[in-house]
């Protein structure tokens, strides 16, 4: 994988307290990143780390294979954190000219007006933020952060507090930008369904520890939460469960009521199952191949984590 982001081994002390275990994971180019964890997990150390605002007690990291500390490293990373950094008297169009001139760029009112538009705003582009509705006001935290251009952007809880539609909203905005505009983001959030529906891969941190991390299909796959579900128009025979529970590539989980959960893991499709059950008889009323959800797998996590 050609990594845009690599951590290895970093370990974060505040006081007495160890807030980062050694936590290594790689981004890769194009990715969406989901880093997820509790409260006090340690991502906000994480991601103030990888900005320069902490510097860590050991191990290596980098961003695009270069020191993070380094002044041209950092001006190839965009960021919106929990205060988004906008003056509220301001406009929209004042802001990004702001922050564009902190930047040392020129002639750039091709480029805010590029990203205006791309987040939605332009026809409100003259108004003043603090007239704005917070998931306008993290739209255009967002296209500050990418005001000059950065190859990786680092996002902390960018739809925190905003109404469903501009959740919905703001997530397609992302996957355009990493899809459209050839970013990598990293993105920090405690929404799983956002995470399972734009990211590629994950990561969850949790006590200063890393405890999942991978591909987010391949680890729904690996923990084996999904399954196959069967509705049947009667309730099955002893003898006839007692074959289904038999059979070396079709297993039975369990069975509520008149719905028969079968593991997928071993390969089994719908089909086969269908086909066997059709062949002996029993009316199929419905039937769905369940992949596990990322909630499932966090949760699981987090309970075997939990102190005996």
């Amino acid at each position: 994988m050609n990594s845009v982001i690599s951590i290895e081994n970093v370990k974060k002390s505040l006081g007495n307290r160890e807030i980062l275990k050694g936590i290594s994971f790689a981004v890769g180019k194009g990715d969406i990143f989901g880093y997820l964890g509790p409260n006090g997990a340690g991502k906000t150390t994480t991601i103030r780390i990888l900005l320069g605002l902490l510097k860590a007690n050991s191990g290596n990291l980098n961003i695009l294979g270069q020191d993070i500390n380094l002044s041209e490293t950092r001006r190839k990373i965009g960021f919106v954190l929990d205060l988004d950094g906008l003056y509220e008297n301001m406009t929209a169009e004042e802001n990004m000219l702001f922050y564009s001139q902190i930047y040392g760029l020129t002639k750039t009112s091709k480029r805010i007006d590029k990203l205006l538009i791309m987040m939605d705003l332009k026809d409100r582009s003259k108004d003043k933020v603090g007239t704005y509705s917070r998931g306008m006001r993290q739209r255009l935290a967002l296209a500050r952060a990418m005001i000059h251009d950065p190859e990786v952007l680092i996002l902390d809880e960018p739809t925190a507090g905003v109404d469903p539609s501009g959740q919905i909203e703001m997530r397609q905005i992302m996957l355009n930008i990493a899809h459209k505009e050839n970013k990598t983001i990293f993105l920090s959030s405690h929404n799983l369904d956002e995470v399972q529906r734009i990211c590629n891969r994950i990561a969850l941190i949790d006590r200063g520890e890393i405890k999942l991390y991978g591909e987010l299909e391949s680890l729904r796959q690996k923990m084996g939460k999904g399954g196959i579900a069967i509705q049947t128009a009667e309730d099955l025979s002893g003898s006839l469960l007692a074959e289904l529970k038999s059979l070396p590539h079709i297993r039975l989980k369990e069975m509520k009521k008149r719905t028969l959960i079968f593991s997928s893991e071993k390969g089994a499709e719908i089909s086969d199952i269908i086909s066997f059950l059709a062949g002996r008889g029993v009316k199929i009323e419905g039937a769905v191949k369940r992949e596990a959800t990322l909630e499932e797998m966090y949760a699981a996590i987090l309970k075997e984590a939990e102190p005996s």
